[in-house]
């Protein structure tokens, strides 16, 4: 590919043409933006199509000539289950999903930043790193870092299990981006032995996998996982998944059935069975109500044990950690369900009986919590069960295993909706990239102009991240277990003990082990 345009594509950024950089596949050309140089699209393996679906990453094919690097490149086709529409912004159509972004003060091989690397979310069905909510400028320019972002295949074509093909593929993509920013960042002005790998929600899912991941070893030296999901799926799950995903466009889940189907045609067969997961509880346990079929699989392989297991027996004690969660997590997806202020004490027995440990565990949790409303107790143990527990015992794993955490928790309410929906699941992106209108920002911002408070927390949040990538030390103590000391992100934020001592108490000891096929 040799492109020598001067103005930028249809679909491209505004900007004066930056530096151009030689990477090991050719040169690109970006944009300078705001001070920052910025190289869009630029691929990192070769398009997993044809011959290479449902397969590990290839290396990308080089080019001759300059590439210009304007554009993000297409998302991976996307499960947008009920959601409506993708909301991509400048992406074009195709099949060269697997690219990376570059945002850089100074695309100079003697700058040797610190770099940070983007995994998204969205429970691993959706995603894409051209969404507006990751725009990395402030973050890049507040903290003079090199930031990363990449693509990497969601749903089918990522998480699904598939006779003939390799677990995992979204995280082999991962480590594929990875390996690029090793051997390519420098000539971005990025040094490749300080790089942090940094993710919410899915993306944090992701980060905890890569530190259990023998493949992934010696690529990133500092780790950020925002909002840790608990949910991995044993082998035998994510098999018995595999075939009903498949069975829902009336095929078996192999590589030769399901390759007859275009790829973005085959995310039917997530949306379907999303729907119906439900119906699956007495065979799928706890990942049914969760209505995503999609999650790292602990194949023997690719992941031989659990993040947690691993990180507990030192697979990552030479990684710095810093690892949190949101007050509210789960409020969230009650509102997006219309269910707030409408949870029944049914329905809030079954999921304490479902999700809460131990034998006896609702009547723990209700003990625990003795005037906590039905919608309380509900939202309450699957904040704890799907995001806050995992997070702090990922935590607790690495300190065991020799290696040091640093712990926050964000008790800050959105202010949109009146604040009703709290510090919930996904706040902590408009604050971190400072995108309060973009993405899920415009729901959890929605009527309010960013305040003061706000933009002061983002400031912090960034200021926090980017010490981190750079010293290994975000300006709070490292978490330990007498005194349990974490930041808490507010309007006036703090260093306290853990405030969600009566969780912790209730899953103190819990063992966060693959789900299993009943």
């Amino acid at each position: 590919m040799t492109t020598t345009e001067s103005h930028p594509p249809n679909g491209a950024f505004a900007g004066q043409a930056a530096p151009v950089v030689r990477t090991t596949a050719g040169a690109v050309r970006g944009r300078t933006e705001e001070g920052l140089a910025v190289y869009r699209g630029i691929p990192f393996a070769a398009p997993p199509v044809g011959e290479a679906r449902f397969q590990a990453p290839r290396h990308a094919h080089a080019w001759d000539g300059v590439r210009d690097a304007y554009a993000f490149g297409p998302p991976p086709p996307q499960d947008l289950g009920n959601l409506g529409g993708p909301g991509l912004i400048n992406v074009p159509e195709g099949d060269e999903w697997l690219t990376v972004n570059v945002w850089t003060p100074e695309p100079a091989p003697g700058a040797r930043r610190p770099v940070m690397v983007w995994l998204y979310g969205g429970a691993y069905k959706l995603g894409h790193a051209g969404s507006p909510g990751y725009d990395a400028r402030h973050l890049a320019a507040d903290g003079d870092v090199v930031v990363v972002s990449l693509n990497y295949r969601v749903g089918m074509e990522g998480f699904a299990f598939i006779e003939g093909a390799p677990a995992n593929r979204g995280l082999l993509d991962q480590v594929a981006a990875l390996e690029w920013v090793r051997d390519n960042i420098e000539a971005f002005g990025g040094d490749p032995g300080q790089v942090t790998v940094f993710g919410e929600s899915a993306g944090a899912g992701s980060v905890a996998s890569l530190l259990a991941m023998p493949g992934a070893a010696g690529l990133f030296r500092r780790a950020i996982a925002q909002s840790v999901p608990g949910t991995f799926f044993s082998d035998a799950l994510a098999r018995d998944i595999g075939a009903a995903l498949a069975a829902e466009v009336g095929l078996r889940a192999t590589v030769a059935d399901l390759a007859t189907i275009p790829p973005r045609e085959l995310t039917s067969a997530g949306e379907s069975l999303s729907g119906k997961m439900a119906g699956y509880i007495d065979r799928w346990g706890q990942a049914a109500p969760t209505v995503t079929p999609f999650s790292p699989v602990v194949d023997g392989e690719v992941l031989s044990v659990t993040p947690w297991q691993a990180l507990a027996v030192g697979a990552a004690k030479d990684v710095d950690l810093l690892v949190g969660h949101n007050r509210d997590e789960y409020r969230l997806f009650v509102a997006m369900a219309g269910h707030l202020g409408r949870i029944s004490e049914e329905r809030a027995t079954a999921a304490l009986r479902l999700f809460a440990p131990g034998p006896d565990g609702e009547r723990a949790y209700r003990t625990a919590f003795p005037d906590a409303s039905p919608g309380e107790l509900f939202e309450r143990v699957q904040t704890d069960w799907l995001f806050g527990m995992p997070s702090l015992h990922l935590a607790e794993a690495q300190r065991a295993g020799g290696g040091r955490a640093h712990v926050y928790e964000l008790t800050w309410p959105a202010p949109g909706s009146g604040g009703a929906l709290g510090a919930c699941h996904g706040l902590d992106i408009p604050l971190l990239f400072g995108t309060y209108g973009a993405d899920l920002g415009a729901l959890l911002f929605a009527g309010t102009e960013p305040s003061a408070e706000a933009e002061a927390l983002s400031s912090r949040f960034r200021t926090s991240w980017t010490a981190f990538a750079r010293t290994g030390d975000p300006g709070w103590p490292a978490y330990e277990e007498t005194e349990r000391l974490v930041q808490v992100l507010d309007a006036e934020p703090e260093v306290r003990a853990y405030p969600e001592e009566a969780s912790r108490r209730l899953w103190e000891g819990y063992d966060f082990r693959a789900l299993p096929l009943l």
